[in-house]
């Protein structure tokens, strides 16, 4: 009946196309340039791709997306625990503490304060994985240690095919943190940033390249994450050969490369942190534990305390008006007391 469109489908029409092909056409005509106004440059959240195109390539961005390094990791981890009983050998007396009737141990990290001294032993983990288990050795000038050193003492020739020891490399992390006075958060933010890179990059780090592109992501982590910035002069104070040109010129591609993109959600932050205890737990490297104390404890329950005023607030703003007779008993919470 005149303009009426029929919901029946001729047999030899065409078929109609996949939901995530007509996502990926979606997001390649709007990348396309303006025809009327010249060059267009769209917002962030406009340029990033769908999320069921990019759950699996950016681990960084979405929180449900596995992580590379904990990926990367387990392959050592499944050979660790064959050898072993393969060969019978016994794991030994456990070093781990549990907790008992009388006693309960906690450690002092937590996903808002995490410990600093276990953080950097595990980001600097995650990126020796990353190094010993690449796919390849695909890099760029800009991170090339031998076109760009970080001293004056003459690279080896062979350093492009020596793999760093885990020592080296928590060594190396572990000096700027100290001498910059950087926070733990801003290690995992490292991390993120690190494994943003060699995702929207497409590269890997390598013997080669692992120090600078270490050093960008802990530059650019310092400057989002911590309200009192670093310099890159401090840096340079820092690393003595090193000038404020290649750090300046360092930066701006990494930025580039990272499009521009230092955002980094909650969720992913927690993702990471819990990945790096889970690796942490794989490779023996536990968290300090101590005996809950007095102290400790009345903080923990003034912690308790607090959370749960905000959320009795917050219950209290977005109740309704107009209540069910269900809702007049009320909700009856019942406190944890800690002795």
């Amino acid at each position: 009946m005149g303009n009426t469109v029929s919901c029946c489908v001729s047999p030899r029409g065409s078929p109609k196309l996949p939901r995530q092909v007509e996502r990926q056409e979606e997001y390649q005509i709007n990348t396309d340039l303006s025809d009327d106004t010249g060059p267009y440059l769209q917002h962030i959240s406009d340029r990033e791709v769908p999320d069921d195109l990019a759950l699996e390539s950016n681990p960084s961005d979405h929180a449900q997306a596995s992580t590379i390094f904990l990926s990367k990791s387990q392959t050592d981890v499944r050979d660790r625990r064959k050898s072993n009983h393969i060969n019978h050998v016994s794991p030994g007396l456990l070093s781990k503490k549990y907790s008992s009737c009388s006693t309960i141990f906690i450690d002092d990290s937590t996903v808002s304060q995490p410990n600093l001294k276990s953080t950097i032993k595990c980001v600097t983990l995650a990126i020796y994985y990353h190094i010993k288990n690449r796919d390849s050795d695909r890099s760029l000038d800009i991170f090339d240690e031998k076109m760009h050193p970080l001293s004056r003492e003459q690279v080896p020739e062979d350093y492009c095919r020596t793999d760093p020891e885990h020592k080296l490399i928590y060594r190396f992390v572990r000096t700027l943190f100290s001498a910059a006075q950087l926070t733990a958060e801003c290690a995992i933010v490292t991390l993120v940033y690190l494994e943003r890179l060699l995702t929207y990059a497409e590269l890997d780090i390598c013997p080669s390249n692992w120090k600078r592109i270490v050093l960008g992501a802990i530059l650019l982590a310092s400057k989002v994450w911590d309200d009192q910035a670093v310099w890159n002069v401090d840096y340079c104070q820092i690393l003595k050969d090193i000038t404020v040109e290649d750090m300046n010129e360092m930066e701006r591609h990494f930025l580039e490369l990272l499009q521009f993109n230092i955002n980094v959600p909650a969720s992913v932050y927690a993702k990471y942190y819990f990945d790096l205890r889970s690796l942490a737990d794989d490779n023996n490297l536990n968290f300090p534990l101590e005996p809950l104390s007095n102290e400790r404890a009345q903080k923990l329950e003034a912690i308790s305390r607090l959370c749960e005023d905000k959320y009795k607030d917050l219950s209290k703003a977005a109740m309704r008006r107009s209540l069910s007779a269900d809702n007049l008993i009320g909700i009856r919470r019942s406190n944890a007391v800690l002795s």
